[in-house]
C-alpha cells in the first residue's frame, strides 16, 4: 500500500494540506512534529521540516526509517532563475542538484556530490509528469514548468549571485531544501518529486517580493500537492 511523506520546509507550506487531512497520530521526531493520517483515502504523513538542507535531509530519513513512505513530495516556494518562469508560477522537478557543493577540483561536476556515482539526483519521471498534468488542471491561471531545482543553504537575492548559480548550472528554480530530499530519497530507493512555486525572482527585489507573494505561491504548490496525493 502506498505512504506519501509529504514536506514542507515552513508552516505556511503545509497548513492549507494539514487542514485537508485526518490525522489519526501526532507524533515528534528531532523537535519536528509528523502528523500521520489521510488526505481522502491515501494514508499520508504531512511534516514541516524547517529550514535547509540538513533539516530537510533528517526530515526525509525520518519518513524513510520509522513511517516507511513510499513516496516523498516536497512542497514548497522558491526564486526563479529562469526568465520564462514568473513570480506565481510553478517548476516540478526533473531533477535536483546541489548549487553550494563544489568538488570540481577533483573532477566532479559542479553541485555532484563525490563518490555516489550520480551527478544530480532524478525526480520520479512518472511523479514529475503527473504533476505537470494536474498543475494544468487545479491551476489554469498559471504556468507550469518542469526543470531543475538547485539547492543551498542561502536565500538567493541578488544578481551577482544568481548570474553564478546560472554560470555552472541550466536551473530554473534556487531555493534551500529540495536536493537534500533528492539525495536522502535516492539513498532509500524512494521515488520523490519537488514542487516549486515561484515566489521572487532572486534577485535584487526577492527581499521584498517574498514576503508580498509566499502566501499566494503556496496557496498554489498546496493545491497541486493535494490532487497529486489522490492521483498517485
Amino acid at each position: 500500500m502506498k505512504k506519501i511523506g509529504i514536506i514542507g520546509a515552513m508552516e505556511l507550506e503545509i497548513e492549507e494540506l494539514k487542514n485537508s487531512m485526518i490525522i489519526t497520530k501526532t507524533e515528534t521526531y528531532a523537535k519536528m512534529t509528523f502528523y500521520e493520517g489521510t488526505m481522502g483515502d491515501v494514508p499520508v504523513v504531512l511534516v514541516r521540516s524547517g529550514i535547509g538542507k540538513v533539516n530537510a535531509a533528517i526530515c526525509a530519513q525520518i519518513l524513510a526509517d520509522i513511517y516507511k513512505v513510499t513516496h516523498l513530495i516536497n512542497t514548497g516556494v522558491a526564486g526563479s532563475l529562469n526568465s520564462k518562469l514568473d513570480i506565481g508560477d510553478i517548476l516540478v522537478s526533473t531533477e535536483v542538484t546541489y548549487h553550494d557543493v563544489d568538488v570540481t577540483i577533483f573532477g566532479y561536476a559542479p553541485g555532484e556530490v563525490p563518490q555516489l556515482g550520480v551527478k544530480t539526483f532524478p525526480a520520479d519521471e512518472k511523479m514529475s509528469e503527473l504533476a505537470v498534468t494536474i498543475c494544468n488542471e487545479v491551476n489554469p491561471d498559471i504556468k507550469c514548468f518542469k526543470g531543475l531545482v538547485v539547492s543551498g543553504d542561502q536565500f538567493i537575492s541578488g544578481k551577482e549571485k544568481k548570474e553564478a548559480i546560472l554560470s555552472l548550472f541550466n536551473a530554473d528554480c534556487a531555493e534551500m531544501e529540495g536536493a537534500s530530499i533528492g539525495h536522502t530519497s535516492f539513498l532509500n530507493n524512494i521515488p520523490f518529486v519537488i514542487i516549486r512555486a515561484i515566489s521572487d525572482k532572486a534577485d535584487d527585489s526577492a527581499s521584498v517580493d517574498y514576503p508580498t507573494f509566499e502566501k499566494a505561491a503556496a496557496a498554489h504548490s498546496a493545491k497541486l500537492t493535494l490532487k497529486l496525493v489522490s492521483s498517485l
